[in-house]
């Protein structure tokens, strides 16, 4: 999404897809009610949607896969030189240049300990590598916070009665991933603790509750198919606008971001890399 383009509705065609299959299906980030299980996106309820394959908690049909944590210090390979070159590349008068920082992403990680910590080591460059790669993609380098003419765009939901529209607030792309929706902006409140339906602004004014929801949003939703190529993690980000020959333009500047990150951090990219 070049230039701080939002996501779409990608999300229905993932996790909140099964809001629409199976009734009752209530959206968490876990902590789900006895007797219900906690599907691999972060959902609740019963069945084979949730408690089979990739079950996180709950009365899963096999034990929850929990990888243990590596010895990794992700601030070891997002240092200032990594983080500089790329926001350096923004404009001088971009909002971004003096909202995003590697101070502010390190503070926002000490909420997700999991990140960049997940198998072997280069494992957790290649994660490191695509989270940044989408980063850039979406901001423009770290130069846009909020999506471009995103306000004149609806992002309501209005099926979504769990996390129901503020008729008032725009609930457009904000922060490193973009995120959009009602959908998204409330369960990420949830878990982060801000009211997202109700402040949502707090997105683009706060640059440690921004980068926070980005890491949310790729630790529930993009992380889980890493492990399938960088393909897959642009499926989960914008594939239904850009995968299948949607737009190649964009799926090969991912993979052009991803690969010189890689180069970067001395790992090799893997396979897979397009969708």
């Amino acid at each position: 999404m070049e230039g701080g383009v939002a996501m779409q509705k990608t999300l229905l065609l993932t996790a909140v897809a099964l809001i629409g299959i199976i009734a009752g299906a209530a959206a968490q980030n876990c902590g789900c009610a006895a007797g219900l299980c906690c599907s691999r996106f972060g959902f609740c309820g019963t069945g084979e949607d949730f408690c089979g394959t990739g079950c996180r908690e709950g009365p899963c049909n096999t034990p929850p896969l929990t990888p243990s944590v590596n010895d990794v210090n992700v601030a070891e390979f997002v240092t200032e030189e990594f983080f500089n070159g790329i926001i350096n590349q923004a404009d001088a008068s971009c909002a971004g240049r003096g909202f995003y920082s590697r101070a502010t992403f390190l503070e926002a990680l000490q909420s997700f300990d999991r990140f960049g910590r997940i198998g072997t080591v280069d494992d957790s460059k290649r994660e490191i590598a695509a989270f940044f790669a989408h980063v850039t993609h979406e901001t423009g380098h770290f130069c846009f916070i909020e999506e471009i003419d995103g306000a004149t765009r609806d992002y309501c939901d209005e099926e979504n009665t769990q996390y129901p529209c503020n008729p008032s607030k725009g609930y457009f792309g904000r922060g490193p991933i973009q995120l959009s929706w009602n959908f998204n902006y409330g369960p990420a409140g949830e878990n982060i603790g801000f009211d997202g339906l109700n402040n949502p602004e707090i997105v683009a004014t706060n640059p440690v509750v921004s980068f926070k929801t980005a890491l949310w949003y790729w630790m529930n939703f993009v992380r889980p198919v890493i492990n399938q190529g960088f393909g897959a993690t642009i499926r989960a980000i914008n594939g239904a606008l850009e995968c299948d020959g949607a737009n190649t333009a964009t799926v090969q500047r991912r993979v052009q971001f991803y690969n010189q990150y890689c180069n970067q951090l001395n790992v090799d990219p893997g396979n897979n890399l397009t969708c």
